[in-house]
């Protein structure tokens, strides 16, 4: 087992978990050498004399040989973990923005210097999806990874569909609970699932998707209607990203919210919790659920890379190495319900096969089949505002 010295850049919600994961750990230990933080004026909970503002003391610490990236800025973070890897350290990160961002150049790195970067903490919290696809998944053929990524998305639905109350007040809980930020962009128009979904996408096909082709469509618009359309046809309303392989072989990934029926598993996963499932061609479907955020799940998230490390732990990503990698394509068609209290908004939106289309006084919806390339190209325009979409 290697000893294990380790830095660590932001003291915010996940770097008090981790903390307090370390010191609480009965079968692992390692060093704190140094914190990096930013603001010089907050008072800390441990020793000051962990703390430090200067990035050097870390990356220029030759005793440091594992630097543990947890702030918010994904430009920074990719400068500190990208330094950390050319000076030959072992990193670990839960900012799934820089890696959805910058997942090819990291990667390149990091088998260039010889070193680990693992990244459990980024995708679903506690969860251990990443080193599950990449270890037991690692020679089974998948047919579709999906799920349930994001817990603010998640709280917020859970309480539109079971306590009735609107999308507003519900994200005014969410923010007043900690599970949304001030500005919840990120959570609340399908940015950070859909990073995750990147994430996934490699250790699950091997691919690396860019965020620039994704279909990605949030929740911002969801209309009272909407959840009363849910809640009298048993469905719950979900944020979920979707991998799935096609039959040409290729494969397709999106995130949009969902109608998810009583008997989905996903049904039962409610507020801050998150829910993958995982379709194996011989395995078939496996179901996995956890705490998709908070300070002590991504802690133990983030300690869990910490201990494979000393252990000499890399992920191989032995499915980006196959002959028969799959290509992506946005080319596949998806049944889908689109609504909008203006009806010109919602003639915009060209649907195939359409089963229903209603219309009421201030209230239009239709439910029919759409390529996503198209979908994604209306999505572009200012359509996006005025209409709620839901994959079926």
């Amino acid at each position: 087992m290697q000893q294990l010295n380790i830095g660590i850049f932001g003291f915010g919600c996940v770097g008090q978990g981790l903390y307090f994961a370390i010191k609480n750990s009965t079968g692992f230990t390692t060093t704190i050498k140094k914190i990096v933080v930013k603001n010089k004026d907050k008072e800390r909970s441990i020793d000051a004399n962990y703390f430090s503002f200067d990035k050097k003391d870390i990356l220029e610490d030759e005793e440091i040989n594992v630097v543990v990236e947890l702030i918010d800025d994904a430009d920074e973070a990719f400068n500190i973990v990208s330094t950390a890897i050319k000076k030959s350290k072992h990193v670990v990160t839960a900012n799934k923005k820089m890696l959805g961002l910058h997942m090819e150049e990291l990667l390149a790195l990091k088998n260039k210097y010889n070193v680990s970067l693992l990244y459990e903490a980024s995708a679903c919290g506690s969860i251990p999806i990443i080193r599950t696809l990449e270890e037991y998944f690692d020679n089974e053929e998948l047919e579709c990874v999906s799920g349930i990524f994001n817990g603010t998305t998640n709280y917020i639905l859970t309480k539109t569909i079971n306590e009735n109350i609107s999308y507003h007040e519900a994200l005014k809980n969410a923010q007043a609970k900690g599970f949304a930020e001030t500005d919840p962009t990120s959570d609340v128009e399908g940015f950070d699932a859909m990073y995750k979904t990147i994430i996934l996408s490699l250790h699950a096909f091997g691919v690396i998707l860019k965020d620039v082709d994704l279909l990605r469509f949030g929740i911002t618009t969801l209309h009272p209607n909407d959840i009363l359309f849910a809640k009298e046809n048993g469905y719950s309303i979900k944020l979920v990203p979707t991998i799935k392989k096609l039959a040409d072989g290729k494969i397709a990934a999106y995130v949009l919210p969902k109608f998810v029926t009583a008997e989905n598993h996903l049904s039962k996963v409610d507020n801050e919790f998150n829910g993958v499932l995982v379709e194996g061609l011989i395995s078939g479907e496996q179901f996995f659920m956890g705490r998709g955020a908070g300070s002590h799940p991504t802690g133990a998230a983030v300690l869990s890379d910490i201990s494979a490390l000393s252990y000499g732990y890399a992920y191989d990503n032995k499915k980006m190495q196959q002959h028969n990698k799959p290509s992506f394509t946005n080319d596949v068609a998806i049944k889908v319900f689109v609504s909008s209290s203006n009806k010109n908004f919602l003639n915009k939106i060209i649907l195939q096969n359409i089963q229903e289309n209603v219309e009421a006084a201030d209230y239009f919806y239709k439910i029919g089949e759409i390529n996503v390339g198209d979908l994604k190209a209306i999505l572009e325009t200012d359509v996006r505002k005025e209409i709620f979409v839901v994959a079926i």
